[in-house]
């Protein structure tokens, strides 16, 4: 084979990178915007103060831990909620929340009780397809209980699979841009 022939087979070798490389550069990639902050606020029907859960990671995930802050909750009440997510690092802060609501058919929040935790969650809000976002929620504990609130945001996810809208989140799909695990006691 000759010099000239090994030349020409590198290169159409190296051709399909160069074609690779040229085509991610032309696409817009989407951009992840980092959340440092998810605050849910629960204010009992009737009467009574909010109650507060909060993660805060300023660094985001993988340098230093994320601070948790709850309170306990009363048993067989019924919180209106309300998330708030954040990107506070860099010491500015971009309000994500904005962003969800801005593209609502794309996003949806998923709260699972788990490991014994007496609570169950509900959709007060819906995207313009009438598909939940949960931005706002219901929260209704039950007995006296303890265990963990899991609480994830979802993009690009299929709202109309079976039981997502019901808050199922096996069927949604999708890409989890951020969840947090609350320990959670229900008094």
């Amino acid at each position: 084979m000759t010099a000239t022939n090994q030349l020409f087979i590198g290169l159409m070798l190296l051709l399909p990178l160069v074609f690779m490389a040229c085509d991610d550069e032309r696409v817009d990639p989407q951009t992840e915007e980092l959340i440092t902050n998810l605050t849910l606020t629960l204010a009992p029907a009737g009467a009574g103060a909010p109650i507060v859960l909060s993660f805060t990671d300023v660094d985001g995930e993988g340098g230093a831990e994320g601070v948790f802050s709850t309170t306990p909750l009363m048993a067989n009440t019924t919180y209106a909620g309300s998330v708030t997510l954040l990107n506070t690092a860099d010491g500015a802060t971009a309000d994500i929340t904005r962003d969800i609501e801005a593209d609502e058919e794309s996003y949806q929040l998923f709260y699972q009780a788990m490991m014994g935790l007496n609570l169950t969650a509900g959709y007060e809000d819906a995207d313009a397809n009438n598909n939940p976002i949960g931005l706002l929620t219901t929260i209704t504990t039950g007995e006296a209980s303890t265990g963990t609130l899991k609480v994830t945001l979802r993009s690009q996810l299929t709202k109309n699979a079976a039981g997502v809208s019901d808050g199922d989140i096996s069927n949604a799909g999708g890409d989890t841009d951020f969840e947090v695990v609350f320990e959670v006691e229900i008094q």
